[in-house]
């Protein structure tokens, strides 16, 4: 059974004056997935979820929304997507509930108060409902921006750096509720973000682009293995551990040693193979650490000529 396309752009361009910010860029969300934006400053993220929304118009190319071109089904097609776009706007000198109950009334949602209780709980804000928001730490104000998206019961959502600007707490309950928005909720999600680790962590697919052409689109974890890792072995004999690797086809992967540590490059498949050749010769082994990131993959992407 094929999966349900929810966005798919095809081609699409646009051009501010003499700047191409978006080349001839297509990719595919399907629906269920967790999907990773990515791209440096400057590679033409803001502009690709701006003509998402219908915030600005594409010079050419085609965006979908469920299956039905955006140019001639914009509100049937957006009704349908929530979105947080830069950081939460809000009347600080108002509380959370009468926030959500402006912008309820705004969207014309059924039954506001029900919606309302049920869309802070889900984001873990019931208990601070009657606060202001101008109490509200920036972890909490992101929150707050998520339940707005919420409130008309969307089927997408569009989150553009949603951890940006919080400490590791805030972090980590962004990613949670991410989490439960795709478990429990069935929402597909797209992300834009900077933070690397958070699509690592967070997504199942991933478009990096650059320079508004698309580099690579693909599963999260397909892309991370593709390609050689730098592992470090930690060992009780360093001296010991590099005579054994000598005369072996080890020797081809090791490429740099530090303290207790040897470091190597290979395909992820062969680390226990590594890992059992230096227990037989009598190594104790303290760590293993695949170094291979989505950072590290990233920056190798963007950085490469063909990038360009």
């Amino acid at each position: 059974m094929e999966k349900e396309i929810f966005i798919e752009y095809w081609k699409v361009s646009k051009s501010f004056r003499d700047i191409k910010a978006v080349n001839e860029l297509s990719f595919t969300i399907f629906k269920g997935d967790i999907y990773g934006f990515l791209g440096p400053n400057g590679s033409g993220k803001s502009t690709s979820i701006r003509m998402l929304l219908s915030l600005i118009s594409p010079d050419s190319g085609t965006i979908r929304l469920f299956g039905k071109d955006l140019s001639f089904h914009r509100y049937q097609t957006l009704s349908r997507i929530g979105a947080l776009i830069e950081k939460p706007d809000f009347y600080k000198y108002l509380s959370a509930r009468k926030n959500l109950e402006i912008l309820a009334r705004i969207s014309k949602v059924k039954n506001i108060s029900r919606k309302v209780d049920e869309v802070l709980d889900l984001v873990g804000l019931l208990p601070r409902a009657d606060s202001k928001v101008k109490t509200f730490s920036q972890g909490m104000k992101q929150r707050l921006g998520i339940a707005q998206t919420l409130l008309h019961d969307p089927d997408l959502i569009i989150l553009d750096e949603p951890a940006n600007g919080l400490d590791p707490q805030g972090h980590k309950e962004i990613r949670m509720l991410i989490n439960t928005l795709t478990t429990e909720k069935k929402i597909t999600l797209l992300m834009s973000s900077h933070l690397l680790n958070e699509i690592e962590e967070s997504c199942n697919r991933m478009i990096i682009i650059n320079k508004g052409s698309k580099v690579v689109e693909g599963e999260v974890k397909s892309l991370l293995n593709t390609e050689e890792m730098n592992v470090e072995f930690s060992l009780d004999d360093v001296t010991k551990a590099m005579s054994a690797i000598s005369q072996t086809q080890w020797s081809n992967y090791f490429y740099y040693t530090e303290g207790s540590s040897l470091f190597f490059k290979m395909n992820q498949k062969e680390i226990p193979e590594l890992a059992t050749f230096f227990i037989q010769n009598g190594l104790k082994i303290f760590s293993i650490k695949p170094l291979r990131t989505l950072e590290e993959y990233f920056i190798k992407l963007t950085t490469d000529d063909r990038a360009g």
